[in-house]
């Protein structure tokens, strides 16, 4: 059972001043911030920008150079056998015990941490993998796997979750499904830390993201507080069949319009006169609006392609 940690206990995750280098290479370079206990954080960035290092040193599998780190009141490295239990880790890369069963895997994962058979059923169906109970793990899809991989984190209901692009092997509908039961455990008041390259998801789930770059947290916020610090103008597309791009320059509010497939864009910062103007001419019911996204501030911030 999840330890009743108060409300003095601090945050889950403290990290202050966090060092780690490989010869001329400084993975992590003097990171510092705090994860609160309950909250959904995201780290985010491109490949190489050091978050897989600093996860690995919260989770206690790799040391600081120098800094610190508090994870639930106690520092993880030297390894710490007395958080094992308390938190859950899934990585992309995680080890199953193949030649079992999906359901034979979880309740030897439930057993190692001295829960019972009825618990890995449980978070078997949880992740949406009971008609797959009896499958060998050799035999899952990709999808599959992944989602028996954050079982295995989950079994033994632990305060705080790590997930490594938790989501990265899933069809469409199965990360949506996957969202819906993230935010079911984030409701009981787990904490989960989460890397991911889909900008939809962190910006869907997440109450506060990292973004790393070169090794350095370079801009932390919720996702709603970072778009709207881009200040970035709204595009409004109409079907160019109702609204021509001569006609669109004439429109009060229009800054730039330009064409995109058979639409008319028009880019502004005055939404609701173009809006109102565009009514005056031609039915609202095609015309579509695009602001700002998380991807749009993955982009400015880091300077590199985003790829989901």
């Amino acid at each position: 059972m999840k330890e009743d940690s108060g409300p003095a206990a601090g945050p889950a995750i403290a990290v202050e001043g966090l060092h780690k280098s490989y010869g001329d290479v400084h993975a992590v370079n003097g990171v510092s911030f705090t994860v609160e206990r309950g909250e959904f954080f995201g780290v985010l960035g491109p490949n190489g920008a050091g978050k897989t290092t600093l996860i690995e040193i919260m989770e206690g599998l790799r040391s600081a150079d120098s800094g610190s780190v508090s994870v639930l009141g106690r520092s993880p490295w030297p390894r710490d056998t007395s958080l094992l239990p308390r938190i859950g880790v899934q990585t992309q890369a995680s080890a199953f015990f193949v030649r079992l069963t999906a359901a034979e895997h979880l309740e030897t994962v439930a057993a190692l941490y001295g829960r019972d058979r009825k618990r890995a059923r449980e978070t078997l169906e949880l992740v949406g993998l009971t008609d797959k109970a009896k499958t060998l793990v050799d035999d899952l899809s990709g999808g599959q796997k992944q989602r028996l991989a954050i079982a295995s984190a989950l079994t033994h209901e632990p305060e705080l979750i790590f997930l490594d692009e938790p989501t990265a092997a899933l069809d469409p509908q199965a990360r949506r499904n996957l969202w819906e039961m993230l935010r079911e455990i984030r409701t009981e008041g787990r904490t989960i830390v989460c890397t991911t390259h889909h900008m939809e998801e962190a910006e869907s789930l997440c109450d506060r993201v990292a973004f790393v770059r070169a090794g350095e947290v370079i801009a932390l916020d919720t996702p709603a507080s970072l778009v709207r610090g881009l200040n970035a103008p709204t595009r409004v597309l109409i079907p160019t069949a109702q609204l021509t791009p001569e006609q669109a320059k004439g429109l009060e509010g229009a800054d730039e319009v330009a064409t995109e497939g058979l639409s008319t864009v028009i880019t502004t910062r005055a939404v609701g006169r173009v809006l109102a103007a565009v009514g005056g001419l031609t039915e609202l019911q095609d015309v579509q609006t695009r602001t700002a996204t998380l991807e749009d501030v993955y982009l400015e911030l880091t300077g590199t392609e985003y790829q989901a």
